[in-house]
């Protein structure tokens, strides 16, 4: 059932093709960056939240803080807890990525229950705990965030053919190598 509503709520987005134009986009580098990546993902990915603990510090580290490349994180939920998380993870809309990486370290203390519900009472638990002063039910509830984040998933479902997480994209190619930090810094040494 909770697939069936969300795959509805994908297609009259689609249906409708609403721009949410004024929610920034969630970026760590530097803007003028001479690489760009894309890493379509879904908060409640294990993939995902193993690329932020085992890849993102590397690359931060070597390519992001030296201002090289710039990586621009796009929502691609799974499931009805994931696309919650995507939009509380954009609520501040000030491109910054501290709720997205605090989601991602400990997703294991948020990421449990067996309806909708419960997720979203874990969710509430963890963001409080963690500190972050956010209206929940005004995030989860705010169209244009809503609409933000399912645009970014058919976005990438349709240009990049994005069909699981994460799906890093570089420079609007796709990368196809398995995804660990020296496959990925082979891939941006060659574009420097």
């Amino acid at each position: 059932m909770k697939k069936i509503i969300f795959l509805l709520v994908i297609f009259l987005t689609t249906i409708s093709n609403l721009q949410a134009e004024n929610i920034k986009r969630i970026t760590v580098g530097n803007e003028n960056a001479q690489i760009t990546i894309i890493a379509f993902e879904s908060l409640t990915c294990s993939h995902c939240a193993n690329f932020h603990k085992n890849v993102f510090p590397e690359l931060k580290k070597e390519f992001l803080d030296t201002g090289i490349v710039k990586i621009e994180f796009r929502h691609f939920p799974l499931d009805i807890a994931a696309f919650n998380a995507s939009k509380i993870s954009q609520c501040r809309n000030d491109g910054n990525s501290d709720i997205l990486e605090s989601l991602y370290a400990n997703q294991q203390k948020w990421v449990k229950g067996s309806t909708v519900e419960e997720a979203n009472k874990n969710l509430q638990i963890f963001l409080k705990n963690e500190g972050f002063a956010i209206d929940f039910d005004a995030c989860v509830n705010n169209k244009e965030i809503e609409d933000f984040v399912l645009n970014d998933r058919i976005d990438g479902a349709k240009n990049f053919k994005v069909n699981a997480t994460p799906t890093i994209i570089i420079n609007d190619k796709k990368f196809e190598k398995t995804l660990n930090y020296k496959n990925l810094k082979k891939a941006l040494e060659k574009l420097i």
